[in-house]
């Protein structure tokens, strides 16, 4: 194997962490974070964004900031979503490598030394993949299948089954997600298209320490769309090509009632001549289904356009710990 030179060594690791009513893991997120990197003489700061809980998560993360310095904290006014979360942790952070993850304990601190490590040998992407997980039902299991080889094929960026938002970015990956305009950043899809040097690493996921998850179905669902949307105008296309197959078979059916008719005019015969009513009322059924689904994905498309060009922030911050400059 080949002999790694000049292997990097972080002067601030910044682990960000967004958190939603997670009073019961806060402090234990710390504890292992602080033991891991302590253990290794890392300088870090660690960064829980509160996304607008309705718990004492910012009471605990007050008395933890005045207690630990390194344990700081931004309160967003309310909850702006994962997504939004993790945005305002990665704008506030100032290490020159990011470590992104869940408050939750589900991505386990003790992965951070391999991932360290691998950015110390010229990596600036270190993307993490969940093993599956046999308690999940196997609806999501599937749903999880289905959505990222769907991505794949759609954005054309290599996305594996079971990704997550934990992950490592170097300084210069953070800066160039940061100078992306759009509002709506889709950051696993993102994190793929921007390049630089990537590996990944798989893992276990442990059982929630504490409390439910709080990313349900519907979550679900709105995540997925917002992947394919971001990435691809192929659903568009496809209504294109179904139009014009259906146009292509609307017109040879209209061919053949013109046949049947002009035989049954010279012939007299009429019992082979389409019965008309089921005919007709399947055809308009069919057609307005199809153009609903059409009229409702560009509608999608369109609200996001004009979520865009309304230009508002992807979070607000209520208070924080940090002295932030730009």
């Amino acid at each position: 194997m080949m002999q790694v030179q000049n292997r990097r060594s972080p002067k601030l690791v910044s682990i960000v962490a967004p958190a939603y009513n997670e009073e019961e893991t806060i402090l234990h997120l710390y504890e292992r974070v602080c033991g891991v990197m302590e253990g290794a003489g890392w300088n870090f700061e660690l960064i829980i964004v509160e996304n607008g809980s309705v718990d004492r998560s910012l009471e605990i993360l007050k008395e933890l900031h005045g207690k630990d310095n390194r344990a700081n904290f931004v309160s967003l006014s309310r909850n702006f979503g994962h997504q939004g979360g993790l945005i305002a942790g990665l704008e506030h952070s100032r290490g020159d490598v990011i470590i992104t993850m869940d408050a939750d304990l589900q991505h386990p601190p003790e992965l951070i030394p391999e991932m360290l490590g691998l950015w110390s040998e010229g990596y600036d992407i270190v993307y993490t993949t969940k093993r599956e997980v046999a308690s999940q039902s196997f609806v999501r299991r599937l749903f999880n299948r289905v959505f990222y080889a769907s991505m794949s094929r759609l954005s054309g960026l290599e996305l594996s089954g079971g990704q997550s938002d934990f992950r490592l970015m170097d300084r210069k990956a953070v800066d160039a997600l940061k100078s992306m305009p759009e509002r709506n950043k889709f950051l696993r899809g993102l994190t793929r298209w921007i390049g630089f040097r990537q590996v990944g690493i798989d893992y276990d996921v442990p059982p929630r320490f504490a409390g439910r998850s709080k990313f349900r179905f519907a979550h679900l669902i709105r995540f997925a769309l917002d992947g394919i949307l971001s990435f691809s105008i192929l659903p568009l296309r496809l209504f294109t090509l179904l139009g014009a197959v259906i146009s292509l078979l609307a017109f040879v059916y209209g061919l053949y009632i013109l046949i049947q008719g002009m035989y049954a005019f010279m012939t007299g015969y009429h019992g082979r001549i389409p019965p008309g009513w089921a005919t007709v009322g399947a055809a308009i059924f069919f057609f307005g289904g199809v153009q609903l689904l059409g009229i409702g994905l560009l509608g999608e498309y369109l609200g996001r356009v004009y979520d865009e060009v309304k230009e508002r922030p992807v979070f607000l911050v209520q208070e924080h710990s940090l002295d932030f400059k730009e």
